[in-house]
Formats: C-alpha cells, structure tokens, sequence
C-alpha cells in the first residue's frame, strides 16, 4: 500500500486545516503522526476501519480524524491550530506498517 498525504500550508494561529491521505488499496486501522524539526515522529490519531478514534492529549478537543472507506482515505480536520502544532504531518497505520510518504507540511504562525 502507498500512502500520499496532502492539504498541509501556512496558516496563522487559530485557523483550520484539513489534511487528506489517499492510499493505494483498501487499509484498517490508520493514523496520522507528526515529526516537528529535531523532535520524534509521534502519533497524534487514531481510527479504526470502523471510525472509532483516540486523540494525542495534545489536540485533543481540535483535531478530528475520519475516513471514507470507498476512496479508502483518511483525514484530519484541524481547528485552532497553534504554533506548537506545526511540523511534517504523516499517515500509516497505528503500527507503522506501511512504506512512508513523503508527509505535508504544516505551519502555523503566531
């Protein structure tokens, strides 16, 4: 499976983004990690094939992930964004099973 995310930009504080990963074939459980310069890659969401999900305490509260089985794509909806949340944005599953993409970028400015 290939995985493209896309929809990352320049945004300023408080704005909204909605991040889009287009996968080759059919997938289960995804997510969507973050990799902020000198920093880890770490999960920030979680969805079941079925549309269960769990949040990164972090964006808890303003970040929505969701899927549409039939284009076998997930997304991420993010409000409220601010400056900590800017870094490279990826999808794959939970378990990192899948060959990375290239990721989008998000900035925020404050």
């Amino acid at each position: 499976v290939q995985l493209q995310a896309s929809g990352g930009g320049l945004v300023q504080a408080g704005e909204s983004l909605r991040l889009s990963c287009a996968a080759s074939g059919s997938v289960f459980s995804m997510a969507w990690f973050r990799q902020a310069p000198g920093k880890q890659r770490d999960v920030v969401a979680t969805i079941t094939r079925s549309g269960s999900a769990t949040y990164a305490d972090a964006v808890k509260g303003r970040f929505t992930i969701s899927r549409d089985n039939s284009k076998n794509t997930v997304y991420l909806q993010m409000n409220s964004l601010k400056p900590e949340d800017t870094a490279v944005y990826y999808c794959n599953s939970p378990f990192r099973s899948y060959s990375w993409g290239q990721g989008t970028q998000v900035t925020v400015s404050s």
